[in-house]
Order: structure tokens, then C-alpha cells, then sequence
């Protein structure tokens, strides 16, 4: 028994600790929405990911574009869409048109022809500038749950639920976890920077 208590005595000690396993998930899913907000960026390629979050209104009600319609990429600068049903053909066009994405729309009567245009050095530096604004959006998201972690460690100490020694632990795993974060946001934006500025 004594040896069972001391092995999850340690299990604890070396596991994650618990004020960072609360705040895992929103860690996570404010990564996950930096990745699907800067997936909409453009390119000079065409990219499918650059149509999520577009919704179209179909029969009455909004339904994402990849709920009706395939999408297919024919070439680096262009892709196709075509509807599963036929009739919504002008709904998706009208959906594409004030989505405003930069890219030319022609409507071929069964599919539609999504082409991109070459991107000039000023739109490259504009989307730059798009992407940098999201990322520092991202790192005050992470930065503000880290207050949050914090504070849970400091008042769990306050309550004496916790030691001093517990204290720094802990404040040290979220500070590691906090730049793991940090560094994944960074990793990601030198990649789609990397993606905006090739010719």
C-alpha cells in the first residue's frame, strides 16, 4: 500500500499540474482558431483552406461552402467549386462574390471557376501586416490565460491548498507550457508568412 501511495505521490509530482490541465482545452482551441483565421489569408496558390468560414445561404438558412459544394484545386492559380445540387449555383456565386477574397469568379453554369490573381508586392506586405496583427492577437489570448492560470496557483497557495515549494512548480510548468504555446503560434506564422511571400 505504501509503496502505491508513494509511486502516485510521484505520478502527481511529474504530471502536468492541474491549473494547466484546466486551461488545456482553451489553450488548444485558441490555437486551433489562429490556424482556421489565417487559413483565409491569400496566397499567390490556390488553396481551399482560403474558402473556410464561408458560409452560403442556401434555401433559407446559412450553410458552410464545404456543406454544398466540392471543391477542387485545378492548378496552382486556380480552383473549381461545384454544388452537389445545381440550383444553388447562383446563391454559392453571390456567397463568393461579397466574401471579397481578391480572386476572380466566373460562373461556368455547373461549376464555378475560382481563379487567383498574381499578388502584387503590396497586397504581399498587406497580408504581412494582416498576419502579424492576428498573431499578436493570438499571443494576448494565450498571455491572458496565463493571468488566469496564475491567479489559480496564487490562490490556491493564499488557501494553503498548496505549498511554496507546489507554488514555483507550478508557476515554472506554466511558464514552459506558456512558451511551448508561443513558440507553436510562432512556428505557425513563419510558415504562412513564408507562403505569402513566394512568388
Amino acid at each position: 500500500m505504501g509503496k502505491a501511495l508513494s509511486l502516485l505521490v510521484l505520478i502527481f509530482k511529474y504530471s502536468m499540474n492541474i491549473y494547466i490541465q484546466v486551461k488545456q482545452e482553451a489553450l488548444v482551441k485558441t490555437i486551433e482558431f489562429f490556424k482556421k483565421e489565417i487559413g483565409t489569408l491569400r496566397t499567390g496558390r490556390a488553396n481551399p483552406s482560403m474558402l473556410d468560414g464561408l458560409t452560403v445561404d442556401v434555401y433559407g438558412s446559412k450553410t458552410p461552402l464545404n456543406g454544398v459544394a466540392n471543391i477542387t484545386v485545378n492548378d496552382a492559380k486556380s480552383m473549381s467549386i461545384t454544388p452537389w445540387d445545381k440550383n444553388v449555383i447562383k446563391d454559392l456565386e453571390k456567397a463568393l462574390v461579397e466574401a471579397n477574397l481578391g480572386v476572380g469568379i466566373v460562373n461556368e453554369g455547373t461549376r464555378i471557376r475560382v481563379s487567383i490573381p498574381n499578388m502584387t508586392e503590396e497586397n504581399r506586405r498587406d497580408l504581412v501586416k494582416k498576419l502579424n496583427e492576428k498573431t499578436e492577437k493570438t499571443r494576448i489570448n494565450i498571455r491572458q490565460i496565463r493571468e488566469e492560470i496564475k491567479a489559480s496557483i496564487e490562490t490556491a497557495k493564499e488557501d494553503a491548498s498548496i505549498s511554496e515549494d507546489d507554488k514555483f512548480r507550478f508557476l515554472k510548468e506554466m511558464d514552459e507550457e506558456i512558451k511551448k504555446r508561443n513558440d507553436e503560434v510562432e512556428d505557425i506564422r513563419k510558415k504562412k508568412e513564408e507562403d505569402v511571400l513566394t512568388i
